[in-house]
């Protein structure tokens, strides 16, 4: 929301400054998002006058201009605009200055061998229009010396502010300065709207359809309008907050927008044929609305037609073959009333946005319904002149009003803050509220434009945000010998640092059903009759969920059949193992389909396309363990995943006995049974099961420990039975020294001609990393004998020759 600080004392009595305005509108919730103060931006551009214009001397199309600049001497300036010219009056910047339009700060220059001490600017350099032709030609009384903002009447500040959904009465002038007057910063100017009498009876009925979500809606004609370009100070205001002038018709009605929240619209009368119907769309039909675009509509979507067809999209945009413009006379003036929630559809549906859906959707003032048209009315015949008639209503205005029993003890109660009853009341009469006193309690009655107020504690956000949320006293904590328990307990902490983690690595997160067919529970080891619903909403939602997997396989494959194939899912949250407090666990599991690796999902031309493995899934649990404190270095992986993953492609995370979770690829009888569709692979990790992080030593390790001495890189290629796990080989390695070995990594696995049916050849590279001195041939000789002997011995392999 944008108005200028001009247009703000208009609708407020204040001897505020822009920055006690700026503060004031912060410290009650509408927040300031920016302030442009071209008046600032422009103070070094003055007015000056070209006393000559010679050709430069090496350039055609250069002009060496003597200017005075109303502070002493004549200075000369090199011009290349075309309308340069000797006893002009244009804008001048000595150097020094920045150019907002090129971004650049002015400097003595030289061009094509002459000095030039300064510029005469062009509308675009100022920021002022897109004009960038030749410079800025002032009219001959313009003061020599003067500031250009000031003599133009620019230097005004625009302030944006963030409007929150619930405060559409803040999305025109007048209601911003009702808080600010609220809150001690002026007095409130309220002007009495008079009824503009009609002289005629209106030609054009308005009918509105049993279905339509229209409560009300308003029209008159004005005849022998003279429409045109608006007034200047019209065309200013809306220049201000970056609207483009189109004409007077139009123009007025973009003003009561923001002026009042009360969007408006205009018909040419003579381009309406017959009356007017608020209904709903009928298939097929489409509208040329005024952005020059065409819409395809539904019968869930409102219009506004006349006997020929569609006119206008009620409440988000008119169409283009009934606007209005230079050539027309007679103009239809409208003020209606849309549900906000079909606005909000239509505008969605079309990816339409409008400054009339924005306010329609969010809930606009009813009681300003008439009150609107009368102002548009009003405005129409001092601008364009012409003849209303009398004012057609179809529908009614509904009656919003509520009464809310308001104990006045509520707000210290909620808040802490203290405020007399007197002053509540009186707080709550400064923003509009009816207020009944008695004793201790109060009846209050919201205003019409305040629809977002419904109960007892929206009475106390408004009375703590205009007293002042400075005036709620601070309440330490108590200091106890004993540290303050925490608010969130270990698993809450892992359950959100498990969901950040998966988000991170690309996952999206669902949330399936507690429930899952029984045929599925026994596919992932549920299916118990205790864990049978007595009494199940639906017959496929029977049982308790053994396992995250079966909601997540089932949401992947809907997204399949819709045309998301590549997808990756998660969700952390309960699975049942039996009906007993301690048979339930809190899960974080993850399925990748199809083509959604880590790196980036889908097919790509820059290479070849791997559909997803057990070792993203691998990854994915690894994440999610490091996330939650376990000691990933120290897991043991083993090859006894549940029966629901590949046998051959899945492992157990274990700690000892205790196993932590599972990943790997799904077995393909559980993709057959579930009917869906591979490859997918899945993880699942019990959160319950990580083990509790171990108290910090007093002495803490460095974050980073930065080594003096070069690295030294072994490379070992071993022939293993292909019973021996890779990880058993690369625990071998790592024990033969781990000071001196910082890292053990697999970079090949070969199985082929050469090498026996029953093995397999596995290439280690081993890091030493010396600490003390650099280490000489025969000490790294003999720590690579060493890994040599370590892994022979623990796994039975023999270096490859």
């Amino acid at each position: 929301m944008k108005f200028s600080l001009s247009w703000l004392k208009e609708h407020l009595d204040t001897t505020a400054t822009l920055e006690d305005i700026l503060d004031a509108l912060n410290r009650i919730g509408l927040e300031v998002e920016g302030v442009e103060d071209k008046a600032a931006k422009l103070k070094g551009f003055t007015i000056a006058y070209v006393i000559s214009a010679e050709k430069h001397p090496n350039a055609d199309k250069l002009r060496v201009c003597m200017v005075d600049t109303g502070a002493g001497e004549p200075v000369q300036v090199v011009c290349g605009a075309p309308n340069a010219r000797t006893g002009m009056k244009s804008v001048f910047s000595p150097p020094g200055t920045y150019i907002p339009g090129k971004d650049i700060t002015l400097g003595v220059g030289s061009i094509r061998g002459v000095e030039s001490r300064g510029m005469l600017c062009s509308s675009a350099e100022l920021e002022l229009s897109e004009d960038h032709d030749g410079i800025l030609d002032l009219p001959d009384d313009a003061p020599v010396g003067a500031t250009y903002v000031d003599w133009l009447g620019v230097n005004d500040p625009v302030i944006e502010i963030a409007v929150t959904p619930n405060r559409a009465d803040c999305l025109g002038v007048h209601g911003v300065a009702r808080d600010l007057a609220a809150a001690g910063l002026g007095t409130l100017v309220e002007d009495a709207i008079k009824p503009v009498e009609g002289a005629y009876p209106c030609p054009v009925s308005v009918t509105i359809a049993e279905d339509a979500p229209c409560p009300a809606f308003g029209l008159r004609l004005i005849r022998g309008v003279k429409n045109g370009p608006s007034p200047d100070w019209l065309q200013a205001k809306l220049r201000a907050i970056g609207l483009r002038p189109i004409n007077a018709l139009v123009d007025v009605t973009n003003l009561l927008t923001f002026d009042q929240n009360r969007p408006l619209h205009v018909f040419d009368a003579s381009k309406v044929h017959g009356n007017l119907v608020v209904r709903r769309a009928t298939a097929g039909e489409s509208l040329l609305a005024l952005d020059g675009k065409t819409y395809a509509l539904d019968p869930a979507m409102c219009v506004i037609a006349d006997d020929r067809a569609v006119e206008s999209l009620a409440g988000v945009m008119g169409g283009e073959e009934s606007g209005c413009d230079e050539a027309t006379t007679d103009v239809l003036v409208e003020s209606a009333l849309w549900e906000p929630i079909n606005i909000a559809s239509t505008g969605r549906k079309l990816g339409l946005n409008s400054d009339a859906r924005f306010r329609f959707e969010r809930g606009i003032d009813p009681a300003m319904t008439l009150p609107g048209l009368e102002l548009a009315t009003r405005l129409i015949l001092d601008l364009c002149g012409g003849e209303p008639s009398e004012v057609v209503l179809a529908g009614a205005i509904p009656d919003a009003r509520r009464v809310i029993d308001f104990p006045l003890s509520l707000t210290e109660k909620l808040t802490g803050l203290v405020a007399s009853d007197a002053e509540q009341v009186e707080t709550l009469r400064k923003l509009g509220f009816t207020v009944e006193s008695s004793a201790g309690e109060v009846r209050v009655t919201p205003p019409s434009w305040r629809g977002d107020i419904e109960g007892k504690a929206d009475l106390v956000e408004e009375v703590i945000r205009i007293v002042g949320l400075d005036r709620v006293p601070s309440t330490p904590f108590p200091r106890n010998e004993t540290a303050r328990k925490p608010v969130l307990t270990t698993l809450q902490l892992r359950t959100r640092k498990a969901k950040r983690a998966l988000a991170t690595r690309g996952l999206v997160e669902a949330v399936t059903w507690s429930f899952v067919p029984k045929a599925q529970a026994e596919l992932f080891g549920g299916g118990a009759p205790e864990l049978a619903l007595a009494n199940p909403i639906a017959s496929d939602l029977s049982d308790m969920r053994p396992s995250l997997l079966p909601g997540l396989i089932r949401s992947a494959q809907a997204n399949a059949d819709r045309g998301l194939g590549d997808i990756s899912l998660f969700e952390v949250g309960q699975v049942f193992k039996g009906d007993r407090p301690q048979d339930q666990f809190i899960a974080a599991t993850g399925i990748r389909r199809a083509f959604a690796k880590p790196a980036g999902a889908g097919r790509h031309w820059s290479g070849k396309t791997l559909p997803v493995d057990v070792f993203d899934a691998k990854a994915d649990a690894l994440a999610v363990l490091a996330a939650c404190g376990a000691p990933v270095a120290n897991l043991q992986i083993s090859t006894d995943a549940p029966s629901w993953f590949h046998p051959g492609r899945s492992g157990t995370f274990r700690l000892g006995a205790n196993v932590i979770g599972h990943f790997g690829e799904l077995h393909p009888s559980v993709i057959e049974a579930m009917d869906v569709d591979g490859p997918l692979v899945g993880f699942e990790v019990l959160l319950d099961r990580v083990p509790a992080a171990k108290a910090k030593p007093t002495r803490v390790k460095p974050l980073l420990e930065l080594a003096a001495f070069q690295p030294v890189e072994r490379d070992f290629a071993f022939v293993v039975p292909r019973s021996v796990a890779a990880g058993d080989m690369v625990k071998a390695a790592a024990g033969v020294d781990r000071k001196l070995i910082t890292a053990v990594n697999v970079f090949d696995l070969y199985e082929g001609p050469g090498i026996d049916a029953d093995a397999k050849s596995v290439a280690l590279s081993v890091t030493l990393q010396p600490r003390e001195k650099t280490m000489t041939d025969a000490e790294i000789e003999a720590v690579a004998a060493k890994v040599i002997a370590e892994v022979t011995k623990k796994t039975g392999a023999i270096l490859r020759g």
